[in-house]
């Protein structure tokens, strides 16, 4: 539940006389009211609490702030004037900030600056979570609203400049990246990794990277690794950009599908470390044998609603959840035989049902499989959860 800054943001309404009535709640229990509220997706109730009392305004304070989203110059002012850190509120509140998303497009006339952004990341010392997107400018009469993301991503956006760069290296030490680029720009994604050698968690989307001039490896050991780029990133980079991560990656979710011999390359440097994989779609020998060298695998993700039987002739034997779509013409019974054999740790089957797939005349054999065999079966027909209850991060 991001804080969406605007240049009313920061302004405050006074507390209605009713309120000093209001009886005194220990403040565990306002804390987890509050936390409960923030889980909720309810950012209405926790606004109001802000001005309940005192003793509830500075939790429901932090709360807000401990995500925000920038998305303009204007925003950014806002934020900046919130989180000054010459006064202790704005101490307080740009210490809450775990996590910032934040959007830099060059084609937007009152767009965030860079030096903007990274006087916003450098006030949050104990930031955590950065999600950017980045945004290339159009030549004038060029922006047709609708544009297929391909041409979209032919806009020219600047690299990052030193200045910038040397601010966000003085900043907080993040732990997790994401990384949106809709620009021709090849070269910022590696100018960022090269700020952050304490990242843990990286995804990263839109234009593929080029491998960087610097013959030295990314520093960083990754344990968890996602990716949606249009086409395949090239071996040499993924080499470039895993050469440290040969003992820690852990987690690895691939949007769309890679190249044969990317996928070759992640499989034999890695497949001894993942414990969580996620797949677009198992539809050949090789998808398949992928899979079977991953021999650690506690969590297996397909989204394609076919995939080969082969797939499920050899499941890694410590798996524990296995998330796979379905549609009215899948072939479960291979499903079935997996679940069924008892070869594996099965604990939890994740179905994406896609149209017509509650129709699949083989389901109500697997949910009374499933029941029988005490495997938890969960059925969704939104991508986005079935992504998420199907992610490593528990792993």
């Amino acid at each position: 539940m991001p804080l969406f800054f605007s240049s009313a943001t920061t302004t405050t309404t006074p507390v209605h006389p009713i309120m000093s009535t209001v009886p005194h709640l220990p403040l565990e229990v306002v804390i987890h009211i509050l936390e409960e509220a923030y889980l909720a997706l309810d950012p209405h109730t926790i606004l109001q609490a802000t001005l309940v009392c005192r003793d509830w305004s500075v939790p429901a304070q932090k709360l807000l702030f401990s995500a925000v989203t920038l998305a303009s110059q204007t925003s950014c002012l806002a934020f900046a004037a919130a989180v000054d850190r010459a006064t202790p509120r704005g101490c307080m509140l740009g210490d809450a900030v775990l996590r910032m998303r934040v959007v830099l497009d060059h084609n937007q006339p009152f767009g965030l600056s860079q030096h903007s952004f990274a006087h916003a990341v450098i006030a949050c010392p104990n930031l955590l979570e950065l999600n950017l997107a980045l945004y290339g400018s159009a030549s004038p009469g060029k922006d047709v609203v609708g544009l297929p993301d391909l041409l979209r991503m032919r806009r020219p956006a600047p690299s990052f400049d030193e200045t910038t760069l040397e601010l966000l290296r003085s900043g907080p030490s993040i732990r997790a990246l994401t990384f949106a680029n809709w620009s021709e720009n090849q070269t910022s994604v590696a100018q960022l990794l090269d700020v952050w050698p304490s990242l843990k968690a990286l995804t990263v989307s839109g234009t593929p990277p080029k491998l960087p001039g610097s013959t030295s490896p990314f520093s960083c050991a990754l344990e968890q690794l996602r990716m949606n780029f249009q086409t395949s990133p090239s071996v040499d980079f993924m080499k470039w950009l895993l050469h440290n991560s040969a003992a820690t990656l852990r987690v690895l979710e691939l949007e769309r599908e890679p190249s044969p011999e990317l996928l070759e390359y992640l499989v034999e440097a890695h497949g001894e470390t993942l414990r969580s994989l996620a797949l677009p779609a198992a539809t050949t020998h090789d998808h398949a044998q992928a899979v079977h060298k991953c021999m650690q695998l506690q969590e297996l993700r397909v989204e394609h609603a076919w995939a080969t039987p082969l797939l499920y002739k050899r499941l890694p034997a410590g798996l524990q959840h296995l998330a796979l779509a379905l549609d009215q013409d899948t072939a479960l019974q291979p499903v079935l035989d997996a679940v069924r054999s008892g070869n594996n740790a099965l604990r939890a089957v994740t179905l994406q049902v896609w149209e017509s797939g509650e129709q699949n005349p083989q389901l109500p054999v697997l949910k009374l499989l499933c029941a029988y065999r005490g495997i938890e079966l969960k059925m969704t027909k939104d991508i986005r959860v079935f992504r998420a209850i199907g992610r490593g991060d528990r792993i």
